[in-house]
């Protein structure tokens, strides 16, 4: 899967950026910011700290009005990166504020094992004990458990200073050759770090793509976090000591506030939080885009679609939806795809829409980076207002495109991205009927389309085929379709490798063949309706010649990636069929996983097949890398290569592994 990555991979910036750039680079890249943090972190904090720790390292990094500027860089230090990459242009402002709030980031987390002479040596580092936020009450947060190498690998890392384990992660997840991360590293204030960058090559047992994939995993991931409740009992045992001082000092205040006259102190009510949200709520601070900013920015995304719609001035309505987001009324029926909060905006929102759709008035807002709302409220007759929040973190071209701005019954209307030169739609059930014209109005909304039933049928596959302009240079066709969220699904395919050639990667789902893998699984997209997934690809990953007669099955990888970062696979078995729409079986289902992905390039799946002579077989398919698959239970047989057929009962109990061509062992998914 093709992952972004920071355009700058230099050292660092020496020039203070301003605090927009700042806050650009932030939002950006905050998560691959507080993975560094943690990374680098102490281990003896505990995973709860740890993650608390690393969060506050990245928000602390933000610049404020007085921040001093950093020290220049010596000016020996090279610009290259490994490879010989030309850095990037001196004007090129979120790439160089990113490398200068990476070392900010770097330089506070280092300062966590860093103690003075003086300092007791059984206590924590002073910066480990500086109040910050974010602070959590009453939960335990830590990033979800991996496996048995990404455990070795962090018991590896708690052995290691912190320069050392800066320096792995700085060559690893940020790309770093060596020299630019010894040079990085002193400008963090680390200790020794040539010795750091050198002890680091010791680190993950020389398999550097395997360490990698490792750190990038679930592990050492503190954005995607599992929670627990702290000690019960303890906590209702403090919270009653809490209670009897806090009654005291009230006591005490109450009769310091009768001695001294003319004095008071007053707490902050409602009326006082919704005056600090007030400037967000203001329909006249709203943000817009100029109408033609999207040829011109390189950051194609939610930022660049410019108002439309005929309320765009209407302040009445603006002002009702931002009310409603900020202080949802009873009387609101209230939506959010997986992940997203519906908490009002910190900052005055972009306007995207407002006008007049399908009997409602509708606006949509963006919040800048992680969230599009939509507010919905009919013209006449009963009926409450709605708000939709769904999220939109990392959006590009594709996933960016379009956003549903009307639903009636099986029919919906979607707002098309300002990049959008031409609009199709097609039935994934048909891959031999070519697609029909869409119209579009002057606002950039669609007529009334098909939508995927939300009932058990699966008849037709309606999916929205568009092509971007040239004049971002990015014109090509892509399939989006509707599963239930305000933003529509990104589809692709990835064929399998020929023989000899590398993996291949994702491309849009748009030729023959993968429109026929498509029509083929469209249906399995049922499954992951309304679960804020942001893309789906169908990998074949595998073919098969079948037993008795020797008729080619194809197996497919469809892997659902949602925009709270965790995938979700479906392992399918496309059998011959005389019909190229007969649904394929799906014989594995794998949640919160990276398998399918770039960081998950090998997968074994299997099934039960019944043969036209009434024999029943086990058959099991690996991917490319696979050298021998192996059946264990009520029967037993090997065969080498990536398939296998075995003859068994119709129930037969079989546990399916396979081998690695590099070493290691795969299972079946299931």
């Amino acid at each position: 899967m093709p992952i972004h990555q920071p355009q700058q991979r230099s050292s660092g910036s020496s020039e203070r950026p301003g605090v927009p750039q700042a806050e650009a680079a932030l939002v950006e890249h905050y998560p691959r910011l507080v993975r560094l943090a943690y990374l680098v972190l102490p281990p003896a904090l505990g995973r709860h700290r740890r993650v608390l720790a690393a969060h506050a390292s990245v928000q602390r990094a933000l610049p404020g009005v007085r921040t001093a500027p950093e020290a220049p860089a010596p000016a020996r230090v090279p610009a290259q990166t490994r490879g010989g990459a030309r850095p990037p242009a001196p004007d090129d402002g979120v790439a160089s504020a990113y490398a200068w709030m990476r070392l900010r980031v770097l330089r506070t987390a280092l300062a966590h094992e860093r103690r003075p002479r003086w300092w007791p040596g059984r206590l924590p580092a002073p910066a480990s004990l500086r109040p910050a936020l974010p602070a959590v009450w009453g939960l335990r947060l830590f990033p979800r458990a991996g496996g048995v190498a990404e455990l070795a690998l962090d018991q590896e890392l708690s052995g290691v200073p912190a320069a050392v384990r800066a320096a792995f992660a700085l060559r690893l997840l940020e790309d770093l050759d060596e020299p630019a991360a010894q040079a990085l590293l002193a400008r963090a204030d680390a200790r020794d770090p040539a010795s750091a960058v050198r002890a680091a090559r010791r680190l993950g047992a020389g398999d550097r793509a395997g360490a990698e994939a490792l750190l990038r995993s679930g592990e050492f991931d503190p954005c995607v976090l599992q929670t627990r409740p702290s000690d019960l009992l303890r906590r209702r045992h403090r919270m009653r000591v809490v209670a009897g001082v806090a009654a005291l000092c009230v006591v005490a205040g109450g009769v310091i506030a009768l001695a001294e006259e003319g004095s008071a102190v007053r707490l902050p009510d409602s009326r006082d939080v919704r005056g600090a949200l007030a400037p967000a709520l203001d329909p006249a601070a709203l943000l817009r885009t100029a109408a033609e900013e999207w040829a011109d920015t390189s950051r194609v995304d939610f930022t660049a679609w410019p108002a439309r719609g005929d309320r765009t001035d209407d302040r009445a309505l603006l002002g009702r939806a931002l009310r409603a987001w900020g202080r949802t009324p009873r009387d609101t029926a209230v939506s959010t795809t997986p992940g997203t909060l519906p908490a009002p905006p910190a900052q005055p929102p972009r306007l995207l829409y407002a006008g007049e759709v399908d009997g409602a008035a509708v606006v949509l807002l963006h919040d800048g980076g992680v969230r599009v709302v939509r507010y919905a409220e009919p013209l006449s007759g009963p009926g409450a207002p709605a708000l939709d929040f769904a999220r939109t973190d990392g959006a590009d071209v594709t996933t960016g495109a379009a956003v549903v701005v009307s639903r009636s019954g099986n029919r919906a209307r979607f707002l098309l991205a300002p990049w959008i030169s031409q609009t199709t739609t097609r039935d994934l059930l048909r891959p031999n009927t070519p697609a029909r014209a869409l119209k579009v109005g002057a606002d950039g909304v669609t007529a009334a389309v098909d939508r995927p039933s939300p009932g058990g049928g699966c008849d037709s596959w309606p999916a929205l085929q568009l092509r971007s302009s040239a004049r971002i240079v990015e014109k090509h066709a892509f399939l989006v379709t509707d599963l239930g969220d305000l933003n529509p699904v990104h589809l692709t395919f990835t064929p399998k490798p020929g023989g000899g050639a590398p993996a291949r990667q994702p491309r849009e789902a748009t030729s023959g063949p993968a429109l026929l893998s498509w029509a083929r699984t469209a249906c399995s997209l049922g499954a992951l309706r309304g679960t804020g997934v942001r893309a789906v690809n169908n990998w074949d990953f595998a073919e098969q010649r079948l037993p008795e007669g020797g008729a080619p099955a194809q197996w497919v990888c469809t892997r659902a990636d949602t925009w709270q970062g965790p995938g979700r696979v479906l392992v399918q078995f496309l059998g011959p069929d005389p019909s190229p729409t007969a649904p394929g079986t799906v014989v594995g289902d794998a949640r919160d996983t990276a398998l399918c992905s770039r960081f998950g390039q090998h997968v074994l799946g299997g099934t039960h097949w019944r043969a036209p002579s009434g024999q029943w077989y086990v058959l099991a398919a690996g991917s490319r890398a696979v050298s021998r698959i192996e059946a264990a239970g009520a029967v037993r047989d090997a065969a080498a290569g990536t398939t296998l057929a075995v003859r068994a009962s119709r129930n037969a109990s079989v546990q399916l592994t396979a081998r690695l061509r590099e070493g290691g062992s795969l299972t079946a998914v299931r």
